[in-house]
């Protein structure tokens, strides 16, 4: 569910953005909101609108592309092994920038479903591993070019990544 409504924020956020894939994204985040706002997360209605949500999202995002988060969370996936919503939802924690409602948004779910998000506060990353993050961050042109523009590699250039990185 948490992976779905950060491809449909991302896409609905992108340049490559289109009607038919807008609709779809909107109506996934709708079900997830619905079922990330409720009492009962894990109720048999929520995990169906989940389903529906998660199959509207993927549709939405293959007419699309995700942005700025995915790439970053592939870099964690591949630099520390972190499972990748895992990593989608840690790399929200430096993500405002970029997606400021969605961040406050997402937060606010984690808050209502009393979810604890990890975090690599504290991490003292080595230079290789810096290196290999950002490699593997900026290796995604498509969606960070969705994201950012073109000019993505300078958006992210200058340390910039790093310090994203840093904050979470």
């Amino acid at each position: 569910g948490m992976d779905t409504y950060l491809h449909c924020i991302e896409s609905l956020n992108g340049r490559f953005r289109n009607v038919f894939a807008d609709a779809l994204a909107r109506e996934a985040l709708n079900l997830v909101k619905g079922v990330f706002d409720s009492k009962d997360m894990m109720g048999f209605e929520q995990r169906q609108e989940l389903m529906t949500a998660s199959c509207l999202g993927g549709m939405a995002i293959a007419g699309s592309y995700v942005g700025l988060i995915h790439p970053m969370s592939a870099a964690l996936s591949i630099v520390f092994g972190t499972h990748h919503c895992v990593a989608n939802c840690i790399v929200m924690r430096a993500i405002e920038p970029y997606y400021p409602a969605e961040y406050r948004e997402f937060w606010a779910m984690v808050d209502t479903q009393g979810v604890e998000i990890p975090t690599l506060e504290g991490v003292s990353f080595t230079q290789d591993q810096l290196e290999r993050l950002e490699s593997s961050t900026l290796v995604h042109e498509r969606p960070l070019s969705n994201a950012l523009g073109l000019d993505f590699r300078n958006a992210l250039g200058g340390g910039r990544l790093q310090e994203l990185f840093s904050m979470l």
